[in-house]
């Protein structure tokens, strides 16, 4: 494909070509995008998608990377970083935000307003519409909790309103991953409150937050589901696996659940100590581990 080709069908969308995506990704890992958007608004996604499928170009979109590990051989075609779209407003008892929000900033915007619900995603990182379509959660809440409608961006084009019960949310699961559709904007519905209590609870969550997660390196997050029954930190630990390195990642000494860089980690030292870690439990406690990060992009 023509880079002038696609300047010039696209004159106002932010393009990086061959860009590498370790820049973006939270774990500071990942292979070079063929194309990298930037689109400001839903009618530049929606000309980006016609454009790529007029093209068969493949296209995919991100969050703000947090949840994710993107292999060392990078991703083909067109991605879509929809960061600069995080626009964030509140009317009444509902808040709207953009698919680029961060989510943490969505709940503060909540908090400004006196409105409670919101405060378990507050210590969540990654966008609405990465929270949207994984149904992220944290301290006995969940996105589903609080969802009242979303405007998707589908293949052909249309932008179609979808309720929570369309959603289909379960556990880390939404309809959207089932879909080739594109989350815009997401709205909450929450509850006035008093802004003290909202306060202290958000000051409680992200409290706890700092001193269990290993928040001083790059990460993925959560690198596992919850298997039912068990805490996956808790098997890695038993299984005598906390601390191992592999490459330049490591189980997190400080929570067994993530796995951190901490010497110039690759995606595919990622990969392989997870694949390790899920062999080691399902051998020792016949358990076996759901990726909740998704894996994307092709091997070097």
């Amino acid at each position: 494909m023509n880079n002038e080709k696609i300047q010039r069908e696209l004159p106002n969308v932010t393009i990086l070509f061959n860009e590498p995506l370790m820049n973006f990704t939270f774990t500071k890992t990942g292979g070079p995008a063929d194309m990298l958007s930037f689109p400001k608004n839903p009618e530049e996604v929606r000309q980006i998608v016609l454009f790529c499928q007029n093209e068969n170009i493949p296209w995919l979109v991100l969050g703000n990377a947090s949840n994710l590990i993107v292999r060392d051989g990078g991703i083909r075609g067109m991605v879509v970083m929809l960061a600069d779209m995080n626009q964030v407003t509140v009317t009444a008892e509902h808040v709207t935000a953009a698919a680029g929000a961060k989510l943490i900033d969505t709940t503060y915007e909540a908090l400004a307003n006196d409105l409670a619900g919101f405060e378990f995603a507050c210590g969540i990182p990654g966008s609405i519409g990465g929270a949207v379509y994984m149904n992220a959660g944290a301290y006995d809440g969940e996105i589903k909790d609080v969802f009242e409608s979303a405007d998707i961006l589908l293949p052909s084009g249309d932008i179609r309103t979808m309720t929570a019960e369309e959603m289909d949310f379960s556990y880390r699961h939404s309809a959207i991953q089932q879909m080739k559709g594109i989350i815009l904007a997401a709205t909450f519905a929450l509850k006035q409150g008093k802004h003290e209590l909202i306060k202290a609870r958000m000051d409680e969550l992200t409290e706890l937050r700092t001193s269990k997660q290993p928040l001083e390196y790059p990460s993925c997050g959560s690198v596992f589901k919850r298997p039912p029954g068990h805490f996956t930190g808790k098997l890695i630990q038993d299984a005598g696996l906390q601390g191992l390195k592999w490459g330049g990642a490591q189980i997190s000494e400080k929570h067994a659940g993530f796995i951190v860089n901490i010497d110039q980690a690759t995606a595919t030292d990622y990969v392989e100590l997870i694949a390790h870690i899920q062999a080691v439990i399902k051998e020792k406690f016949d358990v076996a581990l759901e990726t909740e990060v998704r894996i994307i992009g092709e091997e070097k």
